[in-house]
């Protein structure tokens, strides 16, 4: 009866409290050919993932997986046994890298310096498609933008399906220093049938929100080195470009722009900790292209996220919990040059690159706009982190902008503690100097020039006022930023609260910050329940917050209170239903002035939303986001009836054909009549010849109609646009790689009769990675 209770109590425990395991080394290379037959698999290290470790709390796993690890000084080699009793209903799909996250998956995590900040994820479908990303305890994200080179293979047979993996230490950052090197690891494997069920190869508290903390850790690596791990990756990209002007209805010539440009990257390991990025005269254009939105009834200017390659490289480097470097904003630098690096608790980044243009965001309390200048600019940004343990790490950004007579400066600081496990305190601290130029005045004005010191249309009658142009008028400004935030997560519960605040004068030209002088407290909890194996459902949720935003001037901005219901359940289900009631200002009365008491109303905005999403088969998912009830409309400064509606279908057809659908539905009813309908549709078809090519088609229709006479001031009541992409890729490894494709646009307004295009293109670019 004790030896039962003792081992109970032995499998309770997270596995780190045992002593760190041994690593197996062995002068043997494995051949990747995902069969698990060569006589050395069998003295790697034998490990059993056989915990169940979400949705459900350290079940037993109902199929037989076994990792064999070991390494040779040179690479860790991995293989994997995932049985199965039903090998025909294994969900695998040929898809491009990273995008095979739904599938039957098999991988590891590596925390290579075993400081529970950053992790490794590497995982690979039963076709040998690869997915790697990183993941920041710091941040709370997970990045696939980090791309190595490695090799996988994987083989389907009657058992199941079996994976081989080489990971050379030269793709990851480690302190080769040591004789005996510590890295923690978890082995897992995804499995989704009726539930999605996580296994590992640990147990996993789920009190404590930090799993990469959890890894058992492994001695050994004493000869595992980087060597200079230098990669030269020359690139050449051809192409032509067709654009016309169409102006009230007038279309102008085709102009044609041709280009033939060379250019090269350069990564070397100075050293096992700090990696140099540099490159030279880069294609910075977009591959892929964005998903559609919709930018109607919208004040802020909208998201997009980075998609090229160098800055996206160790990106997780310059992360802090506001969103302070956001290398979108760098359009066609000449020349880039970035390096990284952490050892012993010291993590550091930095990068600079040039600028063809100047992209600012002008951020507002109730709106925000882009300017665009043709004109050099340069851009740089500093990020350095201590971790003194693994409960506190102090942290600190700086960044740079500037071109002819505008300069924008930012300094911050910014810590993260963990005093217990169930308890996180964050802050930030920021301050920025900032110094505009007339031409920002001059671009807001609608085009009116203002030469100094005849300004006269930017303060009275010539100029088209907005918020944004009140945020430049004054020049030379300055101004601070504040987060704090406090989290209580516990199994079952947790509560939280934050409160933030930007001035007037803080602006992060290099970052993403579209909303300035206000400060906002925020303050909410969640309840969380855990199916068991009877249980038709296997985890359920009920969250709610309250908060509430003024100005600076302690003018009332917007009162806000939502609670929301989650359950996931049969067939990957996830039903969420959820109610808000907002309080919030619209639009000035008077724009040649910031106040809001006397210059605003406060309109009530009452919501209730509703969202559902299954996998109901291999290859299948389906979702719809849906919101109800009233909101304001900006152009006219009023509430109307509000509804939209967002489906999403993702169809696999055998194995190589992929159909993705988004469509968003968007309505807006005021005083008794429509004031707009809005339609966008996403739709992309693709073909996965194997794990290295496909061949992607993209089409994106938007399509918004406008009551003209349910509208204060003109408008066009018919706008349409349509987009295609054509894109072929090949991909050896992340670096070597081969894209040809064909792109157009055109759009329609009142002034056209149909939709009309204004620009098309065709494009090849090649790249190829040497590996010195």
């Amino acid at each position: 009866m004790y030896k039962s209770l003792f081992c109970a109590l032995l499998l309770s425990l997270p596995t780190g409290v045992f002593a760190n395991q041994n690593m197996p080394y062995i002068n043997a290379k494995a051949k990747i050919d995902g069969k698990l037959d060569e006589a050395h698999w069998q003295k790697a290290k034998k490990i059993s993932i056989n915990n169940i470790s979400w949705p459900h709390d350290n079940l037993a796993s109902p199929v037989d997986t076994t990792a064999y690890v070991y390494e040779d000084g040179e690479s860790l080699f991995i293989g994997f046994e995932a049985k199965d009793p039903s090998p025909e209903h294994i969900r695998a799909f040929y898809r491009d890298r990273d995008q095979a996250w739904n599938d039957d998956l098999v991988g590891l995590k590596i925390d290579t310096y075993n400081s529970g900040r950053i992790a490794y994820q590497f995982f690979v479908n039963p076709f040998g498609v690869q997915m790697d990303s990183i993941e920041n305890e710091l941040s709370k994200t997970e990045s696939s933008a980090w791309n190595g080179i490695w090799d996988s293979v994987g083989v389907i047979h009657d058992d199941g399906y079996t994976v081989e993996i080489e990971i050379p230490f030269r793709v990851l950052n480690f302190d080769d220093n040591a004789d005996i090197k510590t890295m923690a690891m978890e082995f897992v494997r995804f499995y989704p049938r009726n539930e999605r069920l996580r296994l590992s190869s640990m147990t996993l508290d789920h009190a404590n929100t930090c799993w990469i903390c959890q890894m058992p850790a492994y001695d050994g690596f004493e000869k595992a080195k980087q060597g200079n791990n230098i990669a030269v990756i020359p690139s050449f990209v051809a192409g032509k470009t067709e654009t016309r002007d169409i102006d009230d209805g007038i279309t102008e010539p085709w102009e044609s722009d041709e280009f033939y440009e060379p250019s090269v990257d350069l990564k070397w390991a100075i050293t096992p900790d700090v990696t140099l990025n540099a490159t030279l005269n880069p294609d910075f254009s977009q591959v892929e292209a964005d998903s559609g939105q919709l930018n109607v009834n919208n004040s802020f200017s909208l998201f997009y996220p980075e998609q090229r390659s160098f800055f996206l490289e160790n990106n997780d480097y310059f992360s802090s919990f506001q969103n302070l470097i956001h290398t979108r904003n760098i359009a066609t630098p000449d020349y880039g040059i970035k390096v990284t690096g952490s050892k012993q608790g010291h993590t550091f980044a930095a990068f600079v690159a040039n600028d063809s243009y100047l992209n600012v965001l002008i951020p507002g309390n109730l709106g925000s706009s882009v300017v665009s200048l043709s004109q050099k600019s340069d851009n740089a940004a500093l990020r350095y982190r201590y971790d003194f343990n693994s409960k506190l790490s102090v942290g600190s950004t700086s960044t740079l902008r500037q071109s002819d007579d505008y300069e924008n400066k930012l300094v911050s600081i910014d810590s993260k503690y963990q005093p217990t496990e169930n308890d996180t305190f964050k802050a930030q601290f920021m301050h920025s100097q900032t110094q505009y130029s007339d031409d920002f005045i001059n671009e807001l004005c609608d085009g009116d020039t203002c030469t100094p010191p005849q300004d006269a249309c930017v303060r009275f009658e010539d100029c088209d006022y907005n918020e944004s142009v009140l945020r430049v008028i004054d020049k030379s400004i300055s101004g601070s930023a504040y987060l704090l935030s406090y989290d209580h997560f516990t199994k079952y519960w947790s509560v939280f609260s934050s409160y933030n605040a930007r001035q007037q004068g803080y602006r992060a030209d290099l970052g993403f910050v579209d909303q300035i002088d206000f400060n906002k407290f925020l303050v909410g909890g969640e309840m969380r329940w855990y199916g068991d194996e009877q249980s038709w459902w296997n985890r359920a949720r009920w969250y709610t917050d309250w908060d509430i935003t003024h100005n600076d001037d302690g003018e009332l901005l917007e009162k806000e209170i939502q609670t929301e219901f989650v359950v996931e359940g049969p067939m990957q289900s996830q039903i969420s239903v959820g109610i808000e009631q907002r309080n919030r200002t619209g639009l000035r009365n008077n724009a040649a002035s910031l106040v809001i008491d006397g210059n605003t109303q406060l309109f009530s905005e009452n919501t209730l939303w509703t969202y559902l999403e299954f996998k109901p088969l291999a290859g299948v998912f389906a979702s719809i986001n849906m919101r109800t009830g009233n909101r304001v409309d900006l152009a006219n400064n009023r509430v109307g009836d509000y509804f939209y509606a967002r489906p999403n279908i993702n169809l696999n057809i055998g194995q190589h054909f992929e159909f993705k659908l988004q469509h968003i539905y968007e309505k807006l009813n005021a005083d008794g009549n429509e004031v707009y309908t809005a339609n966008l549709s996403d739709v992309r078809f693709t073909y996965q010849f194997d794990v290295y090519s496909y061949l992607r088609l993209a089409i994106i229709y938007t399509d918004i109609q406008r009551n003209q006479a349910n509208y204060i001031e003109s408008v066009d009541a018919t706008y349409k646009a349509f987009t295609t992409q054509l894109l072929y890729s090949y991909k050896l490894n992340p670096q070597t790689v081969f894209f040809a494709g064909f792109g157009d646009s055109g759009f329609e307004d009142d002034d056209l009769g149909k939709i009309t295009k204004d620009t098309r293109s065709v494009f090849a670019k090649f790249s190829y990675a040497w590996l010195l």
